[in-house]
């Protein structure tokens, strides 16, 4: 074989056995940490490789921490690692409150860290509070006007509630309450617009941030508005239904009197049926009358000149009709 070749075979195994040396110890490592003061072992670092953690992600954070004078061991931050933690974060959030006098201790950070919040996060805000800008939050006070207040929040990290205490949709809804509450109270809506530090004072004094991750600072009101009159449209829709309601009570009325209406009709012409058919029993009984011998000859004539005269009276009295006029 070629003396050459020999030699590219032998460089080519050399590499991948150094690289498969270097995979499971990572020498550079270790001497980064020895040069920055972590004594950690050679052995130590190839069975966080057994235990499938990488080692840069320990190593790292605790030369650090190591730098800061925090003081934590490799098997809190390994620990950590494998219960799905940030580790880096977490140091970070440690030296973070070193700087800024927050006393925060390694296990409240890692459990605030495993509760799903940025733990980072909540120390820059204890230290740079945030403000939360509420959306518009309307109320009627008690003239009937309407109010629309926008307010701004500003809030800190509260380290101690953090893991368990409510998040900021909470604190939107209990000032939104607050102010609906306050507003509601009111005796007119110019109350609310020419003293809006009313609301303020009154929602930062119910302590709203009780059971929160937060400490409210103060409630400032952003914006002040005038909605609609919600008490006159409240009269006038229910105007609106009175009038409905009695609209239907008197078409319930009329249906009834026509109803009625209709029935007396059906009774006059039942009656007038019954007229008609007495009426016929008539000349049948005075036809009897005559072959009886009850009535004679002459008292029926005499019967007739009656309906006869009655009859022209009755055309006498009656007014001419235009129909008569033109005959």
């Amino acid at each position: 074989m070629d003396p050459i070749v020999s030699v590219l075979i032998i460089v080519v195994v050399a590499i991948i056995v150094l690289s498969v040396f270097l995979s499971f110890f990572p020498i550079m490592l270790w001497i980064s940490a020895l040069a920055s003061g972590v004594r950690i072992g050679i052995i130590t670092l190839v069975a966080m490789r057994l235990r499938r953690v990488t080692p840069s992600r320990i190593v790292n954070p605790l030369i650090k921490a190591t730098k800061a004078g925090l003081g934590l061991t490799i098997n809190q931050l390994e620990s950590h690692f494998l219960a799905g933690g940030n580790v880096d974060r977490v140091v970070n959030a440690l030296i973070a409150a070193q700087r800024a006098n927050i006393p925060l201790v390694f296990e409240r950070a890692a459990a605030i860290d495993l509760a799903g919040r940025d733990v980072l996060l909540a120390v820059q805000m204890s230290v740079n509070p945030r403000v939360i800008e509420t959306p518009i939050v309307a109320a009627v006070a008690k003239d009937g006007i309407e109010v629309k207040v926008k307010a701004r929040v500003t809030v800190r990290a509260n380290i101690e509630r953090l893991v368990g205490g409510a998040g900021e949709e909470t604190i939107i809804a209990r000032v939104g309450e607050g102010i609906v509450t306050t507003v509601g109270s009111s005796n007119s809506h110019k109350d609310v617009l020419e003293n809006p530090d009313m609301i303020s004072r009154t929602v930062l004094g119910k302590g709203l941030d009780a059971g929160t991750a937060f400490e409210i600072l103060s409630i400032d009101i952003a914006d002040v508005d005038v909605g609609k009159n919600i008490g006159a449209h409240l009269q006038t829709e229910q105007a609106e239904a009175d009038k409905r309601i009695a609209q239907a009570k008197a078409e319930e009325r009329r249906a009834m009197a026509v109803a009625q209406e209709q029935e007396m009709k059906a009774r006059v012409v039942e009656m007038r049926a019954k007229v008609v058919e007495s009426e016929s029993q008539v000349p049948l009984a005075m036809a009897d009358a005559l072959k009886s011998g009850k009535i004679g000859v002459m008292d029926y004539m005499n019967l007739k000149n009656i309906e006869a005269d009655t009859h022209m009276r009755n055309t006498i009295g009656k007014p001419d009709t235009p129909a008569d006029k033109d005959n």
